[in-house]
């Protein structure tokens, strides 16, 4: 079995966010390779393994079988939900979150091309949805019947109070709303609870768990009607030739690194890692958390995810500097990175100077105690030259 990947004294790892260091979740050579949809023995073989998994994955989650379906990831799973309301009435309204990831506002932008109403619900300056914001959107588009909330921001870590906001669109008049809920950053990173959140619906992705790119899954609480079929794989909600290997990596990953008591522990961990960096960075005149008011511990924020902007020097310098130091962190969100622009930063208030100027430091299971300290040492370091 191959070793795990880890940081090397050359080179530290603070952009988890983007993508998690790779785990082995099992040897490649032990996954059942036929199509799960043939019906001779080494089909059977791979739908008895993809069946194991799906029950792998809902036992981490809490939630029964039935209501897992395997994808390719979170913009995938976040896709499926926003086009199917091209099959609902057209007069529905879809709510998204003003820092919702790329993969949801580009799509509603698209759904909004196609003459659906989309609507935007503002955040609060700590980036968080707060139950009067939310209700100031569902009063200016009453007819809204989808609502976008992501659990943890990509860029800042601002935490979601899910359970709070879904109690308001459970209580309202009117149809029922679905909430779907982007937990690519939230699973194995914060504790939480599907069933207790009361979502309809949550996206999750492998990658960020340590597990393959190319696989993910979404969690629906009730099946949906999707724009697109195939064979019916997955119950017609995602067709195409299931990915054995995929699910099965997806398991693994979410046993290591979802389950609990796994997640508890980490959590503690990073927090106490995060702790002495906020302290640290507070210490320097010349940088300043985004948002300002972030302490040291925070329950409003994940602890694997900074916002951080230094005066004087372009998020970009900052981040060729520290590349060329030897340390990797970046300026946002991966999948949104080359338009350079910083929309979440923007929803929150933070001013053009503070966004340009500002860097994401992320760490993950790996991350030592240790290369916390030497980060924000070379950070000191670069401030003192440039």
């Amino acid at each position: 079995m191959p070793q795990p990947v880890h940081n090397t004294p050359e080179r530290h790892y603070f952009d988890w966010a983007a993508t998690a260091i790779p785990e082995p979740a099992f040897s490649p050579g032990s996954f059942p390779w036929g199509n799960p949809s043939s019906l001779h023995s080494e089909g059977r073989k791979a739908r008895d393994a993809l069946e194991q998994a799906r029950a792998r994955c809902a036992a981490v989650l809490g939630v029964p079988p039935k209501q897992i379906y395997f994808t390719s990831g979170g913009t995938e799973s976040n896709a499926l939900v926003i086009y199917s309301v091209l099959l609902r009435k057209p007069s529905m309204t879809v709510l998204a979150s003003a820092v919702e990831h790329s993969s949801v506002l580009a799509n509603c932008a698209v759904l909004e091309r196609m003459g659906r109403q989309t609507g935007i619900i503002a955040v609060e300056k700590d980036g968080r949805v707060s139950i009067p914001a939310l209700e100031r959107a569902l009063e200016k588009y009453p007819r809204t019947r989808l609502t976008l909330i992501m659990g943890v921001n990509n860029e800042t870590g601002a935490v979601t109070d899910m359970k709070s906001l879904v109690r308001v669109l459970r209580t309202r008049e009117g149809p029922p709303v679905h909430v779907h809920c982007d937990l690519v950053q939230g699973i194995g990173k914060i504790p939480l609870d599907l069933r207790d959140w009361d979502v309809d619906s949550a996206s999750l992705s492998a990658h960020k768990l340590g597990g393959p790119r190319g696989t993910g899954l979404l969690y629906l609480r009730k099946p949906l009607e999707v724009i697109y079929t195939g064979g019916g794989q997955e119950g017609g909600i995602r067709p195409g030739t299931e990915n054995t290997f995929g699910a099965l990596a997806l398991a693994a990953a979410l046993e290591r690194r979802a389950a609990p008591g796994i997640v508890q522990e980490e959590y503690q961990k990073a927090r106490a890692r995060w702790k002495w960096l906020i302290g640290a960075f507070k210490t320097l005149k010349r940088c300043t958390l985004i948002p300002g008011d972030r302490e040291q511990e925070d329950p409003r924020f994940s602890p694997w995810i900074l916002q951080a902007a230094f005066e004087g020097i372009p998020g970009e310098v900052m981040v060729r500097a520290l590349d060329d130091a030897g340390f990797a962190v970046s300026t946002g969100s991966a999948c949104a990175i080359a338009g350079g622009e910083r929309p979440v930063l923007a929803a929150m208030g933070v001013d053009n100077q503070k966004s340009f100027e500002g860097i994401r430091i992320s760490q993950g299971w790996s991350t030592a105690m240790e290369e916390v300290e030497l980060l924000f040492e070379a950070i000191k370091s670069i401030l003192g030259f440039l």
